[in-house]
């Protein structure tokens, strides 16, 4: 304990009314002055006394017992820490700095150590919560051990003045350079089909053109040169509707300190502008207007239809204006706006001198180069005229062998076709029987519905980069009109229109990849048998081998824990994709050099040091300073001595008073009146 004695004054009237009372005192004084009085010292004495006495001073004696100067220490654990020695260098210098610490008495340290939070490193965030209930009298001085990358350093500094001399010790070498790419600008939605611009940049302390990678979808990747430096415009063609996943990748660079910030990604929804479909009947027949109906029912599909009513070589009486409203515009269509419709669907059509074999060749390349078709076969396909004796034929998933069939059937799903996304959800109904279907041979593709002999009825098929779809009988008009009971017409044609479109719910073969937090899952939707092994990349470049799990009839599905933030890749089977897991450009990985310029200024202000320590060992010496003394040195940091006390005891001694004030004030003005009565 310390005895310590002080004056304290607890004045009889609020101290604006004391200071306003001698305030008028000494202007009667100067008053008095001025009028040649005879006893002004007097007359001053006895105003002195008065307003002493109305202080009513008193001497304290109290029991004082010091307490210790608290000093905050922030350790930053966020994961750019992890790379070269700065954690063992921060570590080293913690140690020491305790060492000097310890040895000081009047001391009390409180240490804390920030982990990554949300998307980057928050320091001040930690150390105010750290000294939040300290007393700002007992604040001796804040110490960082850090690389220098803290993100949430205010932009008002003085509410953090009070915090004493901050120190920052930045951990890690100057000079090392790391390449990474920015994705600083990217569209939310665009329209299937058309562009959409992404802006990048990539840094790299060596300069120069960087070829960088950009996959959409995990799909074909694709290699563009941009200056570093330099905000970069990069266009996009979506490619479905839904959620799309663009990938941009960076080289590794000639100094690296990580490859995680090389990899950046962006998800955006793509929206149809409107499906485009050409229906083209070969000739009049019963389904032709339930198609159609069905067709325009949907406010997406805008539907362009043709019926042939009279092939040019055949000649008969009926007035063209009773047989058709135009001409077939084939030119227009096969050669002008193909590539502009979604969907081509042939149905019943045969070759009758309409469309030639060079329009035909074109489609096939159209299918090719990620066009859709669907082919509903009549009597016609099994004949001479079919179109599998055109260029067709190298697009198509299944032959005629040349029989039609007109025995009572009724379609049954296949082993795939309980699988594929197309039929799955149609199990379990009772269907029509349809009366006539064209015998074939399954070439390629996927069978998901045959007759009860195993005959197929609906094959499916991807061509290059689209896809065909052949329904081998003309009767499913009947399920749509209620026949024998009926059939899910309207849901197998929109299952089968969607699956041409690619809508990606629909996707047989599916690589899904979801990252949340601390977990990632993935999906898989396959024809196989077997579910191919599962690798998933994650941000840092190591491997993840989770076990599938099988959910059902070609579902599978596989959960692993993980605790970074960036992009992740899976593959199985030759499928791939990606997941993103938190924002697309980290902070935490943006930047990576060790640097003193983030936390400069608040140092500066706050009369602390920034100290550079690359390599294990180096750290400043300790020192104990006075409140109004330098707090940094060349090589030391100081922490203030705060002096701060709490009162154990105390005692009171009036030293005037107010009554024995007021009396010997009056005895002072009375003298004065006996000197100035003389």
């Amino acid at each position: 304990m310390i005895e310590a004695s002080r004056l304290l004054l607890d004045p009889l009237i609020a101290w604006p009314w004391l200071l306003a009372l001698g305030a008028l005192g000494l202007i009667a004084l100067v008053i008095y002055g001025i009028g040649r009085g005879r006893a002004p010292l007097t007359r001053l004495l006895a105003l002195a006394v008065l307003v002493a006495a109305i202080a009513n001073p008193s001497l304290v004696e109290e029991e004082r017992e010091p307490l210790p100067s608290v000093v905050g220490v922030v350790v930053d654990r966020s994961d750019s820490m992890d790379f070269g020695e700065r954690t063992a260098i921060a570590d080293a210098a913690l140690n020491a700095l305790q060492t000097e610490m310890d040895a000081e008495a009047a001391l009390d340290v409180r240490l804390i150590e920030a982990e990554t939070s949300g998307d980057g490193t928050r320091l001040i965030g930690a150390l105010e919560g750290l000294l939040a209930d300290v007393p700002r009298d007992r604040i001796a001085g804040s110490i960082l051990i850090t690389d220098g990358q803290v993100h949430d350093v205010p932009q008002d500094l003085s509410r953090l003045s009070e915090l004493g001399p901050i120190h920052a010790l930045i951990a890690g070498d100057p000079d090392a350079g790391d390449r990474r790419i920015t994705l600083v600008e990217a569209p939310n939605f665009g329209i299937v089909g058309e562009r959409a611009d992404f802006i990048v940049r990539v840094d790299d302390p060596d300069g120069g053109r960087v070829g960088i990678t950009v996959a959409v979808n995990g799909g074909r990747e694709q290699t563009i040169i941009v200056e570093t430096g330099q905000d970069e415009r990069i266009p996009i063609e979506i490619e479905r509707r839904g959620d799309n996943i663009v990938v941009f990748e960076a080289p590794p660079g000639r100094r690296e300190l990580t490859l995680a910030n090389n990899r950046t990604a962006s998800t955006f929804s793509g929206v149809r502008d409107g499906l485009r479909v050409l229906l083209v009947t070969g000739r009049p027949n019963s389904a032709g207007r339930v198609w159609r109906d069905l067709l325009k029912s949907d406010p997406s599909v805008d539907l362009v239809h043709f019926t042939i009513l009279r092939p040019p070589y055949k000649q008969d009486i009926t007035p063209l204006e009773e047989m058709a409203l135009i001409a077939f515009p084939t030119e227009e269509l096969f050669e002008e706006k193909l590539t502009g419709f979604d969907l081509l669907i042939f149905d019943q059509y045969e070759r009758r001198g309409v469309i030639t074999m060079a329009y035909l060749a074109d489609v096939a390349r159209y299918v090719d180069e990620g066009g859709a078709l669907l082919i509903v076969a009549g009597e016609d396909f099994a004949g001479p005229a079919s179109l599998a004796r055109t260029p067709l034929a190298g697009v198509l998933p299944a032959l005629p062998t040349g029989r039609i069939m007109t025995e009572r059937i009724v379609p049954e799903l296949s082993d795939a076709g309980r699988r594929h996304t197309v039929t799955e959800a149609l199990q379990g109904e009772e269907w029509g029987a349809w009366l006539r279907h064209v015998e074939a041979v399954a070439e390629t593709g996927d069978v998901l519905m045959t007759t009860p002999d195993g005959a197929p009825l609906l094959t499916v098929d991807r061509v290059g980069e689209g896809r065909v779809g052949q329904l081998l009988s003309d009767q499913i008009w009947l399920w749509a009109r209620g026949y024998d009971g009926g059939g899910p017409f309207a849901d197998l044609i929109r299952r089968m229109v969607h699956w041409l479109m690619k809508e990606p719910e629909l996707d047989e073969r599916q690589l899904q990849l979801i990252a949340d937090g601390d977990t990632v899952r993935a999906n898989l939707r396959t024809l196989a048998d077997r579910a191919a092994p599962l690798l998933i990349e994650t941000p840092d470049g190591a491997f993840l081998e989770p076990e599938w799990r099988e959910d059902g009839p070609g579902s599978y599905s596989a959960e692993v824990p993980v605790d970074q933030l960036g992009l992740y890749r899976a593959q199985s089977g030759g499928l791939e994709t990606v997941a993103l897991n938190g924002p697309a450009n980290p902070r935490e990985f943006a930047a990576l050099e060790a640097t003193q310029d983030v936390l400069g200024p608040l140092v500066s202000l706050s009369g602390g040091g920034v100290f550079g320590l690359e390599n294990v060992g180096d750290v400043p010496d300790l020192r104990m300073v006075s409140r109004t003394a330098r707090a940094e040195g060349n090589n030391w940091l100081g922490l203030r001595e705060r002096g701060a006390y709490a009162v154990r005891s105390s005692t009171s001694l009036p030293l005037l008073p107010g009554l024995i004030g007021v009396l010997i004030a009056l005895g002072v003005l009375i003298f004065a009146w006996r000197r100035e009565g003389r």
